[in-house]
């Protein structure tokens, strides 16, 4: 059923080329970057950003209107270069031109604690922050207070359970409670 809300695309862990076509084919608002500047070492071995090819990318397909949102110190994840939160931010922001960041906990469903939320809200100096992972009932309100929105999955699901339907009581409590 169409809620009227900005759809966005991201394609395995760091597939931006596939996540604009398919955002440009399909109408979405924007696609997710999970490693946009840098290097960073996962369990899938070396992910580099790929920033400016993104951006030529997007142009060439016609679509700055697509919004470019890209992790900082991405979840699964270690930096090659020690970076500070303030600093990934800088640089996804400032080098790597992204229309928004994302920021998350150390793992999927880890809440982002408040001082790194904090920090990078204050660094973003007014861009869009959005949470990618951890958002519930539980830290909603606190968390909405220096996020501009939230990548939100397993806390809207029937009992909170990965697999289960989307609870549409659970999805109608949460967006009460950012506010």
């Amino acid at each position: 059923r169409a809620t009227g809300l900005p759809i966005g695309v991201n394609c395995l862990r760091n597939d931006a080329f596939a996540a604009l076509g398919i955002a440009v084919a399909t109408g979405a608002a924007f696609v997710r970057v999970n490693v946009h500047v840098g290097a960073y070492v996962t369990d899938q071995g070396l992910i580099e950003g790929e920033a400016a090819a993104s951006l030529r990318y997007r142009k060439s397909l016609g679509a700055d209107s697509i919004g470019l949102f890209a992790d900082i110190l991405v979840k699964h994840a270690a930096p090659l270069v020690p970076l500070s939160p303030g600093q990934a931010t800088h640089d996804v922001l400032l080098r790597g031109r992204a229309d928004a960041v994302i920021v998350t906990g150390e793992r999927t469903g880890a809440p982002v604690s408040i001082a790194l939320l904090e920090e990078v809200a204050e660094a973003a100096e007014g861009a869009p922050v959005l949470l990618g992972s951890g958002v519930d009932l539980t830290n909603v309100t606190a968390m909405a207070k220096h996020a501009h929105g939230a990548i939100v999955g397993t806390a809207l699901k029937v009992d909170g359970r990965l697999h289960a339907p989307v609870d549409e009581a659970r999805v109608a409590r949460l967006v009460e409670a950012w506010g």
